[in-house]
């Protein structure tokens, strides 16, 4: 099963380099879907499938802080993995983007797979298995459930 990930930053480059990154991780099967900011990746939201976001903190029109907002006050996304990607490296930033937000994990700018793979490992299986349980657990879970 893929994982669909949902990947959003204004920056068309930077978006090619988190999915090429979570690529070399080996950490699941990815199906990539792309928005350009927080407006965007809530309309994208609301396609069946997406069981985990990479956000970007500084984009127009909505902030990825306030995206992450935004999303947790929606029941059907109160256990939606939210990793913020982002260059804001201050304890600050990633207090607020955790503790304050609901962000599930912090990557910071420029990262390399293995730092993504060792912060990611978890929350994307944890994605998987959110996913399979959502699915009816797959085959053994309609046989069994």
């Amino acid at each position: 099963m893929a994982l669909k990930a949902l990947v959003v930053d204004d920056s068309k480059v930077m978006r090619m380099m988190v999915m090429s990154g979570l690529r070399k991780t080996g950490l699941a099967e990815f199906e990539f879907v792309e928005a350009e900011d927080g407006v965007q990746a809530l309309e994208k939201l609301k396609e069946p499938g997406v069981g985990i976001a990479f956000v970007d903190w500084n984009m127009p029109n909505m902030t990825g802080l306030d995206f992450v907002k935004e999303v947790r006050k929606q029941p059907e996304f109160k256990t939606l993995p939210l990793v913020m990607v982002t260059s804001e490296k201050t304890m600050g930033k990633m207090e607020q983007a955790l503790n304050e937000a609901g962000a599930d994990a912090y990557i910071c700018k420029p990262f390399t797979p293995e730092e993504m793979q060792q912060k990611l490992d978890k929350i994307v299986a944890n994605a998987i298995a959110r996913l399979s349980k959502e699915a009816g657990g797959g085959l053994l879970g309609r046989i069994f459930g």
